[in-house]
């Protein structure tokens, strides 16, 4: 879910060529998602190969990841690891609307409402082991460096950026700025448009990035404190928020009396306000080596991707030999980056 900062946050629009030469650090499970969700058949269903093995999320993190290379963009994959206790209530309420939404895609199928059950399948993904295993597999072979989190990788993500060995972080919700992340990109991998969930509507979807000093400058109010406005709303460690409290209410409250404990007659929502800001201004995350590029190995790809997976060889040589073109412009050494052999 995420907490819901988009009305308060300071937006600027940038172009995927403006990113030339930057390091993302990338929710990878925020990521995986979103290909899931988004990369389906004719009536909701999820790409899969000859075994029945999902490979929607394979193909959005392939293909994505190229276009970004080819824009000089280098990235890194964080990977979530342990979620927070407190996180529970949260990964539980979500296991039930996905639930609702499978028995919901399956009744639409079974009456033939194809366009009620697009509706629905977009909510009923899953990421399994298997499918993650996959993930980090194709990474490797494609050279793109990637990290395990030892719990949330948004927090991880935030820390990498914030002692500068990633640009920015990226991910579609807000909860990277909470985490202490400079910089935060939305939309990375969602290009053009996007479907409004549960609705055949779909809107313009532009690349943005959200600086967290410029925020906090605007809001006149301090990190600390705009954690506690978004405990306010609702974060995954409290998914509830505090009822009838929305972004303009929850942030007049805080500027007016800087914390929670301070604001008068809030109804007790028997939360456990230090552990949740715990969570986010001291989170669980690793020290990590510089993420630096591997090799690029166009055979090892293919063989994975056509062979095993059943992937179009002809659509992947295509996607290859453009970033080939693309990387010989910028790279003096581009024989050491596309390495065809193990």
């Amino acid at each position: 879910m995420g907490v819901d900062l988009g009305r308060l946050v300071l937006k600027t629009k940038v172009s995927l060529g403006e990113l030339s030469g930057t390091t993302i650090a990338i929710d990878a499970y925020n990521a995986l998602y979103q290909f899931l969700a988004v990369i389906r058949g004719a009536t909701g269903e999820p790409l899969k190969d000859r075994e029945g093995r999902v490979t929607s999320h394979l193909s959005g993190l392939f293909y994505r990841s190229v276009n970004l290379m080819e824009k000089g963009i280098n990235l890194v994959y964080i990977f979530d690891g342990k979620p927070p206790e407190l996180k529970a209530k949260e990964i539980s309420q979500r296991k039930v609307i996905k639930e609702k939404a499978q028995y919901n895609y399956e009744n639409a199928i079974r009456s033939g409402n194809i366009v009620e059950a697009k509706k629905f399948a977009q909510s009923t993904s899953r990421l399994n082991h298997e499918m993650v295993q996959d993930s980090k597999h194709l990474l490797d072979l494609m050279g793109i460096p990637w990290v395990q989190a030892p719990s949330e990788g948004e927090a991880q993500a935030a820390y990498m950026a914030s002692k500068g060995q990633a640009s920015m972080a990226a991910s579609q919700d807000h909860d990277a700025i909470l985490f202490g992340a400079p910089k935060l990109l939305r939309n990375l991998t969602i290009s053009g448009k996007r479907k409004l969930p549960n609705k055949n509507i779909y809107v313009s979807v532009d690349t943005e990035r959200i600086d967290l000093d410029s925020t906090l400058l605007n809001l006149g109010l301090t990190r600390e404190q705009l954690v506690d406005l978004g405990i306010l709303l609702g974060t995954d460690f409290n998914p509830d928020g505090f009822k009838g409290i929305g972004p303009s209410t929850a942030l007049k409250m805080i500027k007016q009396h800087g914390s929670i404990e301070s604001i008068p007659g809030l109804q007790n929502e028997m939360i456990n306000l230090e552990a949740i800001r715990e969570i986010f201004l001291r989170p669980d995350v690793s020290d990590v080596d510089t993420p630096t590029q591997g090799p690029f190995r166009e055979k090892l790809i293919s063989e994975f991707l056509s062979k095993e997976r059943d992937f179009s060889q002809d659509r992947l040589d295509s996607a290859m030999h453009k970033l080939r073109i693309q990387t010989a412009n910028r790279s003096e050494n581009l024989e050491k980056w596309f390495e065809e052999s193990p």
